[in-house]
């Protein structure tokens, strides 16, 4: 019996057996390319809107704490979403969470577009925001109610081998920011940010397309009969605990990292274009690898994959918070796009494998805490360090120009201190000049920005090294255990047994 097929076995009494054979094994890959196009969707999108930030920033006079805030909303809404869409997919069905998804798409395009006609209606910089923030938010619906399904979906219909089928779904992700980033490259300078925004629905319409007529299994816990009750229970287990806090880390420094990361190195390398092409590299870098989770899951376990992941994130962030040469961020950003690679899904896969009887809860709960970390904490978070570090360099090195180049309104992110950045229509003209015909003020501006993104990177340094911490200490404690292994539901008992 193929991959695909064992999922469909031991269905609970009183239900019809399900289809079996080569019809199960097709409608199996269907599903899983229908769910790979959702988040290439979602990729398209993030990646666009990634390389946007500082056409918004331009046209509306928005700080980077203002950027970092409607990127994060995005991303909150997307947390949010596959918390809520985990614990009703089962009930509603993922079917209709997918149609629902394909709706919420497109009305979040109709609203971030209309940013631009309201703003020269009414000169309200807050308008656009909130149309943009909004706009983000309808997107993010879209994108968590998708991942609420496919996650859980690709674990139950290849549960022998969930960490690389979950790769492979997940590398539509990296494909997403690839085919983005290319679009941005391509029409950077040449159209306008609207055009570009729009160019994820392509994928949502594909992924809508091979939705249609596809049968939609449950979940393992719900084939076997497990309550809703013990499903809950599995949140009082330690291991799942400390899993769930290590995907809040892993949110923040792979998602809020990219939401900055081809501005920051586009303003490096002192151009926007080659930033892009930088983030496109490690991103098919990032595309390919996934599809090869399994060989290497078989030589080092997921655990041992994880911590590699983490300390190579943490040392190529390291890096680019250093490196001033084209080739030396190159090599920088290869060594965080290898280190990132493989982190998101693989924690999926662990948390669906030792803890199967949590259905689409369990893994819906570590997508959606990895989701609004990044949208709460890390978006916002890298943006306040960027116009923390450049707005104190620029007033220690000149107080006047500090004054002439500050943003008008203040920001402030949880805890830390209120700042006012620099603006950023102001330094998005200084970055749009070629380096030698700026002033030597308008250079100063440009250092003290270019300091802003470096040293956010090297603060973001320190949570990937902490994952690879909490890695080690978790491949030591199984390893005290006998080893890693995979957990299956048996009996009417819903007896939770590992398997080697």
């Amino acid at each position: 019996m193929n991959q695909a097929t064992q999922t469909e076995t031991s269905p609970p009494q009183g239900n019809p057996p399900q289809t079996v054979g080569a019809n199960a094994d097709q409608n199996a890959r269907r599903l899983l390319w229908a769910g790979f196009m959702a988040i290439l969707a979602a990729g398209v999108g993030f990646s666009i809107r990634g390389g946007i930030l500082g056409d918004w920033g331009t046209q509306f006079g928005f700080t980077q704490t203002e950027l970092g805030q409607i990127t994060g909303g995005g991303l909150v809404g997307f947390g949010v979403i596959i918390l809520l869409g985990a614990l009703i997919a089962d009930t509603i069905g993922y079917g209709k969470l997918m149609i629902f998804a394909f709706v919420m798409h497109f009305l979040s395009a109709i609203v971030t577009l209309a940013a631009t006609p309201i703003y020269k209606a009414t000169g309200n910089k807050e308008a656009a925001y909130w149309c943009l923030y909004i706009g983000m938010f309808m997107f993010a619906i879209g994108n968590g109610t998708a991942e609420a399904v496919v996650n859980p979906l690709v674990a139950t219909l290849f549960p022998k081998n969930k960490t690389h089928y979950l790769n492979i779904l997940h590398a539509g992700w990296p494909g997403g920011l690839v085919l983005g980033g290319l679009a941005s490259y391509v029409l950077v300078g040449k159209a306008r940010w609207e055009i570009q925004m729009t160019l994820f629905m392509i994928p949502v319409v594909a992924y809508g397309i091979m939705c249609i007529g596809r049968r939609f299994p449950k979940s393992e816990a719900s084939v076997h009969g497990v309550s809703f009750g013990e499903m809950l229970a599995e949140f009082a287990a330690p291991v799942l605990l400390l899993l769930l806090c290590i995907h809040a880390l892993l949110g923040y420094v792979e998602l809020g990292t990219d939401s900055w990361i081809s501005n920051i190195t586009g303003n490096i390398l002192a151009s926007r274009e080659k930033g892009l092409l930088l983030f496109v590299y490690t991103s098919s870098l990032m595309f390919a690898l996934r599809f090869f989770a399994g060989p290497i899951v078989e030589k080092i376990s997921p655990l041992g994959l994880l911590f590699v992941g983490a300390t190579c994130g943490a040392i190529g962030l390291t890096l680019l918070g250093h490196v001033t040469t084209g080739l030396l961020v190159v090599i920088s950003a290869s060594i965080y796009g290898v280190g990132k690679t493989f982190l998101w899904p693989t924690m999926l896969a662990v948390v669906s494998e030792r803890f199967p009887k949590g259905g689409a809860i369990t893994i819906g709960a570590m997508g959606g805490i990895g989701m609004l970390s990044a949208g709460l904490l890390g978006g916002p978070g890298i943006g306040y360090n960027q116009d923390y570090y450049a707005s104190k360099d620029l007033r220690e090195k000149s107080s006047p120009l500090y004054d002439e180049y500050k943003s008008p309104t203040k920001n402030r992110f949880l805890v830390f201190p209120e700042i006012q950045g620099l603006d950023g229509s102001k330094v998005g003209a200084v970055r749009a000049k070629a380096p030698e015909t700026r002033t030597p003020q308008e250079n100063q501006v440009h250092d003290a920005d270019l300091h802003g993104g470096r040293m956010a990177l090297q603060v973001t340094a320190a949570i990937p090294a902490t994952m690879a911490v909490l890695y080690l200490l978790l491949i030591i404690f199984f390893r005290a255990k006998g080893g890693y292994k995979q957990v299956h539901i048996e009996g009417a008992g819903h007896q939770a047994r590992e398997v080697a």
